[in-house]
C-alpha cells in the first residue's frame, strides 16, 4: 500500500505515502506516522510530527510497522494537523519530533 487516508478527530482527511525501506528521508518538515496495513483497515502504531523527517527512523522504530510521511512546509499546519491525528487516534504513541 503506497498511500494511506487518515481521518483527524476533527473528520479531517489527510493522505500520507509510504517511505520505502531503505530510502534516505530529506531533512524536510512534516507529519509522519507508523501503521500496518492490514487486508482491510490500517493499525496506527505512532502519530508524529517533525521539523526534519531525516531523523525520524529511531522516533518511529515499532516492529512490523513502516514509516508513512505527509511533508508539510507551514508550522501551524503541521502542528494542527499533528492535533487532529493525535486526537483521532488515541491508542498510537505520539511523537512530538525525534531529539
Amino acid at each position: 500500500m503506497d498511500f494511506i487516508d487518515l481521518t483527524g478527530a476533527s473528520g479531517g482527511p489527510y493522505r500520507f505515502r509510504l517511505w520505502p525501506d531503505g530510502g534516505g528521508h530529506p531533512p524536510v518538515a512534516g507529519n509522519f506516522v507508523v501503521a500496518v496495513a492490514l487486508p482491510t483497515s490500517v493499525e496506527i502504531l505512532v502519530v508524529g510530527v517533525t521539523t526534519d523527517l531525516s531523523r525520524i527512523e529511531t522516533a518511529a522504530e515499532e516492529p512490523g510497522g513502516r514509516i508513512y510521511r505527509r511533508l508539510n512546509v507551514a508550522r501551524a499546519t503541521r502542528e494542527a494537523e499533528h492535533a487532529d491525528l493525535a486526537a483521532g487516534y488515541p491508542e498510537a504513541r505520539v511523537v512530538d519530533g525525534p531529539a
